[in-house]
């Protein structure tokens, strides 16, 4: 007896998932393990938002079904919110849609675009649930491979003929994850051009658009010349204002596309908790300071962590927006086994590269959400090993006990 569909055959387990288990096994064997792993932001909510969402939840009126398409006040919120950051003017009641967080919407989204045997675009390397969502809906997927000499961004050129023939959507992401990688708007103008050409529909990714560092601005792609007739973007509220947990996100752009997938959304969910979506227009609208002493401890984290790779000879990068670091494994190395090697040497847990696709082969992920004094004994455990420098893969937890 068959207890799951052909397609599930074709999911490999999730990867955050597997490192949870080593790391409950570390823990449970006496080893005191630093994640380094999965980008959860461990700062807190911003009180602002806290007690709006407790004010809200004692209304009895806001305790019922949701509406299927989101909060007006939450889609107004979002509209306001494109309008002030780029000056983009959406209709909050055909071109923005509520999402139970943006990797919900990703998701549904891949079904709703595409029938089975046609091909989804996505860079490579990327966040994997990209390729899961095509492969679960029965289509396939391209790989865009994304070097560090092109500044992690596709060649659009490089695509096959024989491919575009059959391809619907394609998937970017900046500022970028896992590599960090920031883009300007001519890249934006860049791709909504391609894709007009080739009439297929661009699904922006943009959770990391408010974790910025410096003078730099993440712009969005709906600011580019004729975005609206093919891209959509995906917004989240979990990194700007560290509410992961909360799982509220929405979608904007073209509005045959949030159409389509407002439809799919119908008839799978009911939609997010409606004093979630009242804290979040809150959060969208209210006292953004958060935002910078946020990004303010981020930069700060991710110098020293910088500094430390530095120190063992990785040549790592100081990215522009995110709360990653994407940096090249040690020569010796393959990603999966520099991973390995830092978690058993030094109790720390970084993503291989390679699990964000073939590309990623040669790099490592490190995140910057956890509290400072833990990232800091992580950098000081990692500089201390010798053998993490491409010289050695001797392995050694006992010290770590």
């Amino acid at each position: 007896m068959r207890y799951q569909s052909a397609r599930m055959d074709q999911i490999p387990p999730y990867m955050f998932a597997e490192l949870g288990k080593k790391k409950a096994a570390m823990i449970k064997a006496g080893i005191d393990v630093i994640d380094l792993g999965i980008g959860d932001p461990d700062l807190p909510t911003p009180a602002h938002i806290v007690d709006k969402l407790g004010e809200e939840a004692r209304k009895p009126e806001n305790l019922r079904y949701p509406n299927f398409s989101g909060h007006p006040e939450f889609r107004k919120a979002v509209a306001e919110f494109y309008m002030r950051e780029y000056q983009v003017e959406l209709d909050p009641e055909t071109e923005v849609l509520a999402l139970i967080g943006s990797k919900e919407g990703i998701a549904h989204l891949v079904p709703s675009m595409i029938d089975p045997g046609e091909i989804v675009l996505v860079p490579d390397p990327c966040y994997p649930p990209y390729r899961m969502a095509v492969l679960l809906a029965g289509g396939s997927f391209h790989n865009m491979p994304m070097k560090k000499e092109t500044g992690f961004k596709p060649i659009f050129a490089d695509i096959p003929e024989g491919v575009l023939a059959k391809t619907r959507l394609m998937f970017l992401n900046y500022p970028g994850n896992p590599t960090a990688a920031s883009v300007d708007g001519s890249f934006f103008q860049e791709a909504v051009d391609f894709a007009k050409e080739n009439r297929l529909v661009i699904a922006h990714d943009s959770a990391y658009n408010k974790v910025t560092f410096g003078d730099y601005k993440a712009p969005s792609i709906l600011e580019a010349k004729g975005a609206r007739d093919v891209a959509v973007e995906f917004g989240s509220l979990s990194k700007t204002y560290c509410m992961t947990g909360w799982r509220i996100g929405y979608v904007v752009g073209n509005k045959e596309v949030i159409r389509a997938l407002a439809v799919y959304k119908n008839n799978t969910d009911t939609g997010q908790f409606t004093p979630i979506q009242l804290a979040a227009a809150h959060a969208l609208r209210g006292d953004q300071t958060c935002i910078e002493d946020y990004n303010r401890v981020y930069f700060n984290r991710m110098k020293g962590m910088v500094g430390a790779l530095r120190e063992i000879g990785i040549d790592a990068e100081e990215p522009k927006a995110t709360f990653f670091i994407w940096a090249p494994v040690p020569p010796g190395f393959s990603s999966a086994e520099f991973s390995a090697a830092v978690l058993e040497q030094a109790g720390v847990i970084v993503t291989p590269g390679s699990a964000f696709g073939p590309s990623g082969e040669g790099f490592f992920r490190v995140s910057l959400s956890v509290p400072s004094d833990r990232l800091e004994e992580a950098a000081n455990r990692i500089k201390k090993q010798n053998k993490l420098r491409g010289d050695g893969r001797d392995k050694d937890v006992e010290t770590l006990r």
